[in-house]
C-alpha cells in the first residue's frame, strides 16, 4: 500500500530543488563557448554555455549590462586607461568567454540556468589560472616566506631604480622623493616594463646592479594597466631572479589592488610607485620636527646634567675644603698653638714657682753669705790658712791675720795674750 506522504508534487519538489541548489551555488565562475545566443527586445542576452561534454542555460538581464567596467572583477586590477565597454553588445556564438553568477531555478519549465552578472573574455580566465599556478609553484618553494624577507636599509644614500624613464611612474617617484628623507643618489636603470621583452631586460637590469655593487637598495616600479600589461612581472624567471638578489628588492607595481609574482617575491612590496617612495625614506618636515624635538630634549637632558654636575661639584669642593691638606694644617697649627699656649702656661707656673723658690733660697743664702756683714762695717779675720777666726783661743800673740773688710783685707798682727 502506498504512503502518499512521500509524494511530492511537481511544485514542492521544483521548491526543494531551487531552494537547494540556489543555495549552492549564490555565485560562481563558469567558463564555456557561447551558443545559441538570443537578443530579444527586452535588452536581455539568452545563451548556452557549452564545452565537449555539456551545456548551461545562461541569461544576461539587461540591468546587469555595465556599460562600462572600471576594474577587472576576476582578478580586482583597476584599469589604467579607462574604463573598457561591457562585453554584452559584442557577445557572439563560437566566442570563449568566463561568466559570473548565481544559479537559478526556474519553475514554470523545470530548468535551472545561470544569472550571469560579468561576463569577459575567456582569454583573462587563462592569465589567471596560469597566475594561480604559478603563484602555487613558487609559494611551494618559499618564494613569498616573510623570514625570507631583508629588511630595506633605514635611509638609502644610494638607490638604483628599474623602469621605463618615459613612464609617469618614474617621475611620480622622484617627485615624491624630493620631498623625503636627507637626499640620496638615485641611478635608473632602463628597462621596458611590458610585453615579451621586458623580463629579460629586467633581468640583465639587475645583474648590471649586481655587478656594479653600488647600490644599497632596488626598486622595480611601473604604473596600472591590466592584467596583460601586467603580466611580464608575472614571468616566472624573472621571478627568480628577484629572489636571488643579493640586494634587496622593494617592487611598487601597478596600483593597489595589483599583485603581481614579482611583488610577493620581492622583499618589500608598495601599493604604488609613489608609495615606494613613502616606504623608502620619511617625510622631511617629519624628520625636521623629529629633529627639533630631540633637540629640545637634548638641551633639558643637557640643563639637568650640567645642573647634577655642578651640585656635584659643589659637594667636592665642599669635601675637598673638609678634608685638605691647607684645612688639616690649619687645625693642627691650631691645635699646636693651643699646647703651645698650654705649655706656656704650665712653664710660667713652674717658672714662676721655681724663681720664688729661688728667691727664698738665695734670701737665705745672702743671710748666710759671710761678707753681708761687711757691707755693714763690720770685718772677718781670716788666719793665714784661711780660716776665720771665731773665737780668741783660735789665735796666738804675734801670730798674723788678716782683716777683711768690705773692700779688701788689712793685714794685723796680735799683740800680748788673749784676754
Amino acid at each position: 500500500m502506498r504512503n502518499d506522504t512521500h509524494i511530492l508534487s511537481v511544485s514542492s519538489l521544483t521548491k526543494a530543488i531551487k531552494g537547494n541548489l540556489e543555495a549552492a551555488f549564490p555565485f560562481i565562475w563558469v567558463r564555456g563557448q557561447v551558443a545559441n545566443l538570443s537578443r530579444p527586445s527586452s535588452g536581455h542576452v539568452y545563451f548556452s554555455l557549452k564545452d565537449e561534454e555539456s551545456s548551461l542555460a545562461a541569461v544576461w538581464f539587461k540591468d546587469s549590462q555595465q556599460d562600462c567596467q572600471r576594474f577587472d572583477p576576476l582578478t580586482g586590477e583597476v584599469f589604467e586607461e579607462g574604463p573598457r565597454p561591457s562585453l554584452a553588445p559584442s557577445l557572439a556564438n563560437g566566442q570563449e568567454i568566463v561568466c559570473a553568477g548565481r544559479i537559478a531555478v526556474y519553475g514554470q519549465r523545470g530548468v535551472y540556468q545561470l544569472v550571469v552578472e560579468l561576463a569577459q573574455e575567456a582569454g583573462l580566465g587563462r592569465l589567471h589560472e596560469e597566475f594561480t599556478r604559478l603563484r602555487a609553484a613558487l609559494e611551494a618553494l618559499g618564494f613569498f616566506a616573510p623570514e625570507r624577507k631583508r629588511p630595506l636599509p633605514e635611509h638609502p644614500r644610494q638607490l638604483a631604480v628599474i623602469t621605463a624613464p618615459q613612464g609617469a611612474a618614474i617621475h611620480d617617484f622622484l617627485r615624491i622623493a624630493q620631498g623625503r628623507g636627507l637626499g640620496a643618489a638615485i641611478r635608473i636603470y632602463p628597462a621596458p616594463v611590458q610585453g615579451d621583452g621586458a623580463p629579460p631586460a629586467i633581468i640583465a637590469a639587475l645583474r648590471r646592479i649586481w655587478d656594479e655593487g653600488w647600490a644599497q637598495c632596488i626598486v622595480l616600479i611601473r604604473g596600472g594597466g591590466s592584467i596583460e600589461d601586467l603580466w611580464a612581472f608575472n614571468d616566472e624567471t624573472l621571478a627568480r631572479a628577484v629572489y636571488a638578489s643579493p640586494i634587496p628588492i622593494l617592487a611598487g607595481i601597478g596600483h593597489e589592488v595589483d599583485f603581481t609574482l614579482v611583488d610577493m617575491t620581492a622583499d618589500l612590496r608598495a601599493a604604488t610607485p609613489t608609495h615606494a617612495a613613502q616606504l623608502l625614506w620619511p617625510d622631511r618636515e617629519e624628520l625636521l620636527r623629529e629633529w627639533r624635538q630631540l633637540a629640545t630634549a637634548l638641551e633639558r637632558t643637557e640643563a639637568r646634567w650640567f645642573a647634577w654636575q655642578q651640585e656635584r661639584l659643589e659637594r667636592l669642593l665642599r669635601g675637598l675644603e673638609w678634608g685638605s691638606p691647607e684645612r688639616t694644617l690649619a687645625a693642627w697649627s691650631e691645635r699646636l698653638s693651643s699646647g703651645l699656649r698650654l705649655l706656656a702656661g704650665a712653664g710660667r707656673l713652674v717658672l714662676e714657682k721655681h724663681a720664688a723658690r729661688l728667691a727664698a733660697l738665695s734670701s737665705r743664702l745672702e743671710a748666710m753669705n759671710p761678707h753681708a756683714p761687711l757691707e755693714r762695717g763690720y770685718a772677718l779675720a781670716r788666719k793665714e790658712d784661711g780660716t776665720f777666726v771665731r773665737l780668741t783661743s783660735d789665735v796666738a800673740p804675734d801670730e798674723t791675720l788678716r782683716l777683711v773688710v768690705s773692700d779688701g783685707e788689712i793685714p794685723v798682727r796680735v799683740k800680748g795674750e788673749n784676754a
